[in-house]
């Protein structure tokens, strides 16, 4: 039988060396890293957010709506309506529709800017004109034929027309205005054709 080999006794765990004894700097805090060592500086964040910004602001305004059509106020008459405080004005407009595809006229309203306030109309139905003209000659001086709602104007096409609109204003305020808008608003695009005089 062979003989048996004593075991030796074990050893006693050693204490753990000191960093000067080791030779390398042990810091348990570095092991789970600090903001300063793991995220970029600040002035790199604050340039990338900087560069970011601008690109979004450029991108958002070459990308913003914007209307397919052009045009302007060509005349504009207006007459008193005796005792009543109002106007009529007989606004002639024009426009052409620079898009890729026909332009329908939904709604037609005007605003006026006083220095006693602002004020809204939605333009007459073309129906009434006759009517209007009658008892107001000189809204006819130059108006053309009504610019009608629901009216296409095909791509590239050219339109014109009258719109009639009253203002509770006196003739003096609608002489001194600050500002006189048409706004055309299309059925199927976002942004309206805006015109000012």
């Amino acid at each position: 039988m062979p003989e048996d080999v004593p075991t030796p006794p074990p050893t006693p765990p050693s204490a753990p060396l000191a960093p000067s004894e080791s030779g390398t700097p042990f810091h348990i805090g570095e092991e789970f890293g600090t903001a300063e060592k793991n995220l970029p500086s600040l002035k790199i964040v604050v340039i990338s957010v900087a560069v970011i910004a601008v690109v979004a602001a450029i991108t958002s305004f070459v990308q913003r709506p914007h209307s397919a059509t052009t045009g302007s106020i060509d005349d504009v008459v207006s007459v008193e309506i005796p005792d009543q405080n109002l106007i009529m004005v007989a606004i002639n407009v024009s426009f052409q529709n620079n898009g890729i595809k026909p332009y329908w006229i939904h709604t037609i309203k005007a605003d006026l800017d006083t220095s006693t306030g602002t004020f809204t109309d939605d333009a007459a139905s073309p129906a009434d004109f006759a009517r209007y003209f009658q008892a107001f000659p000189t809204l006819k001086q130059h108006a053309i034929d009504p610019l009608q709602r629901e009216a296409k104007i095909n791509p590239g096409a050219r339109t014109a027309g009258t719109i009639i609109v009253a203002f509770p204003v006196t003739p003096n305020a609608f002489a001194t205005r600050k500002s006189l808008k048409v706004t055309i608003q299309p059925y199927d695009q976002p942004v309206p054709l805006v015109l000012t005089k």
